[in-house]
């Protein structure tokens, strides 16, 4: 009877060693609170997290808005994208003070999505030849920037350097074209986030408005 028992103990105590390993293997990091859910799906990619990619978007856009635009009463979007891209090309973009804790969470969550990068590409860690990415490049509306980065990617010599001279001039079409946008959110700043410290980031303090600086 003991061997018996003692073939029984270990089968259970096989199982639950089994159990524990496939429940720390399979944890999954998600986003606690998408806050820009109310802004809609503006992008569209077969076999992606439409809604983790948005939320990833929109907070991008909120960050650099809110950092470039703490001098100003009324932050301008268009402005905030040409001050980053002047930053992030130039490799002068401080990207734990212009992130917030909540893109960080969004970027720990798109860590996990390893088809979306590539950490032997030493322009980028963006992978440029998944399916996302060239779901962006088909969809970016400026017949002459798509042009380029597909001829770019074609070529194998796509980097954010090569790409920023013909987008330094066209950026401007960024705010009615999202898919240019999402080129900036996951090319020149999530990509960027593996080689920064992320716990260096903090909450972005209230903007104190100079009523002085408001139109009368």
């Amino acid at each position: 009877m003991k061997p018996k028992m003692n073939s029984k103990f270990n089968l259970i105590v096989l199982a639950l060693v089994v159990t524990l390993f496939n429940c720390k293997k399979e944890t999954i990091v998600s986003i606690s609170d998408y806050k820009y859910a109310d802004k809609g799906l503006v992008l569209n990619c077969d076999g992606m997290d439409s809604k983790l990619i948005n939320e990833a978007l929109f907070a991008f856009e909120d960050d650099i808005s809110s950092f470039y635009g703490k001098t100003s009463p009324n932050p301008n979007l268009q402005l905030a994208y040409a001050q980053f891209m002047r930053d992030a090309l130039s490799d002068k973009a401080n990207f734990s003070q212009i992130a917030t804790p909540h893109t960080v969470e969004v970027f720990n969550v798109l860590k996990t999505k390893n088809d979306l990068w590539n950490m032997n590409n030493s322009a980028s860690n963006l992978d440029y030849n998944s399916p996302f990415f060239n779901c962006i490049a088909n969809n970016i509306q400026d017949k002459n920037l798509n042009t380029t980065l597909h001829a770019l990617i074609k070529t194998n010599s796509m980097s954010p350097k090569l790409f920023g001279a013909p987008l330094s001039s066209r950026y401007v079409t960024v705010l009615n074209d999202k898919y240019l946008a999402a080129y900036f959110a996951f090319d020149l700043f999530y990509a960027k986030l593996f080689k920064v410290d992320l716990t260096q980031v903090k909450e972005r303090e209230p903007q104190k408005v100079d009523f002085n600086l408001l139109p009368k």
